[in-house]
């Protein structure tokens, strides 16, 4: 199980959010020298351009600024910093590429598979995105968790393009309330969907927040469609 699997939405959605992260195994007979590994992992995600990455441990390609006035989330450079992640990994934990399109994403499974690193890798997205991602690899898909979602958005909860934000972060770190100030802030004009995407991204501690789908749920969001979304 894993918490990308909690992302809510329809499977069209998900078009373009493919999430590929590995997960050594840790304790007295897993491979806690797996750091020279999961590196090589994120290495050779950069080749295949990703829309984002991350160590569970240190953050994603996008982080938080240290100063404390509000104003330094907006002027702050939002180019995923890809390197960063790469030089502050510390430790073995789970490491987490993120791909906007499909092509990117099944080249580079096909492309781990080859180099045959020794440690599991999942795939999590749509299940018609990953059959395909298997079938480009050549690999027969063994096993699925499947989240089954909510019961019920209910009158308590917030909109779902609010929802569909802050679930994009799976240890909740994005609050349904500041998805909802940004989405307000898209629709009054005060910010573009990008700078509104980047900000939330920040705050995704472990860095499976995919820009390219906020983005997308921001302008929705701001022209006022809605998905279709079976409960």
């Amino acid at each position: 199980m894993t918490n990308t699997l909690h992302r809510f939405g329809s499977a069209e959605s998900f078009s373009d959010d493919i999430i590929v992260f590995a997960l050594p195994a840790l304790g007295k007979s897993g491979q806690e020298d797996a750091l020279p590994v999961l590196r090589r992992f994120l290495q050779i995600a950069v080749e295949y351009g990703p829309c984002n990455m991350g160590d569970a441990r240190n953050g994603g390609a996008l982080r938080s600024t240290r100063f404390k006035n509000f104003f330094a989330h907006w002027f702050k450079r939002n180019k995923p910093d890809f390197q960063q992640v790469l030089r502050t990994m510390t430790k073995s934990t789970t490491m987490s590429v993120v791909f906007d399109n499909l092509p990117a994403a099944q080249a580079f499974i096909k492309r781990i598979k080859d180099e045959d690193l020794g440690i599991s890798v999942n795939v999590s997205t749509s299940l018609a995105n990953a059959s395909r991602c298997c079938e480009y690899a050549g690999l027969v898909r063994h096993s699925m968790n499947y989240s089954l979602g909510f019961g019920s958005m209910g009158d308590k909860l917030p909109g779902q393009h609010a929802v569909m934000l802050s679930t994009m972060c799976g240890h909740g770190m994005i609050s349904h309330s500041f998805a909802k100030k940004m989405i307000d802030f898209v629709k009054e004009g005060r910010r573009s969907p990008e700078d509104a995407a980047a900000s939330l991204q920040r705050f995704c501690s472990c860095g499976i927040f995919n820009k390219s789908r906020a983005c997308r749920i921001l302008e929705d969001a701001r022209i006022g469609a809605s998905e279709s979304i079976n409960s």
